[in-house]
């Protein structure tokens, strides 16, 4: 999950930076906000990441209930391993590797970069960042400012900034009253 909002918090950056980096070189009014905290508080995304910790949850007790199982056949196979030819001791070895070879296809396929957590992340954290990108261009020309930067725990691109010129509860609120602007895309 961390992984996921490092991700959101790099390409609101990048894309906030394309964004404004257009203006011209006159008075500059720069002001930032906290990708992290806006997440944390918008109840949408916390609906959103209530499903992905739900989904996520299932996923590692299958994962955990399968590492259990390896365990226990490993130990019979060690306590046993004495008693058994060589035939028996193959035919158990090649199923603990099958299994450990499970386990982790498991891993990858549930919790992989490019797997079933991550696309899921995507797929439904994806309108979201969507409505955050547009309060935040929203509110930089609401303010007639040329440049928002995303100060958050992830990512330190802002290494200072005075609290006056922090848009963040300014992009909460507009987000939980709904304010989102419309386009004619959607």
């Amino acid at each position: 999950m961390k992984n996921s909002i490092s991700r959101l918090c790099v390409f609101l950056f990048v894309t906030l930076v394309a964004l404004f980096a257009t203006v011209s070189a006159q008075t500059q009014k720069i002001g930032f906000v906290n990708s992290s905290k806006i997440l944390q508080e918008y109840p949408e995304a916390q609906d959103v990441n209530k499903k992905l910790d739900a989904m996520a949850a299932g996923w590692q007790a299958e994962l955990e209930r399968m590492s259990k199982d390896f365990e226990t056949k490993y130990q019979d196979y060690q306590k046993g391993q004495a008693l058994m030819n060589d035939a028996a001791k193959r035919a158990a070895q090649e199923d603990l590797q099958l299994m450990e070879q499970k386990g982790v296809a498991y891993r990858q396929q549930r919790f992989g970069q490019n797997g079933d957590l991550a696309n899921a992340t995507d797929s439904l954290l994806g309108p979201i960042k969507k409505k955050v990108l547009k309060v935040i261009e929203q509110a930089a020309k609401e303010e007639k400012l040329q440049f928002i930067f995303d100060r958050n725990d992830q990512i330190t691109v802002l290494l200072y900034g005075e609290p006056k010129y922090d848009y963040t509860n300014y992009v909460i609120d507009k987000l939980k009253r709904g304010a989102v602007p419309k386009t004619g895309k959607e």
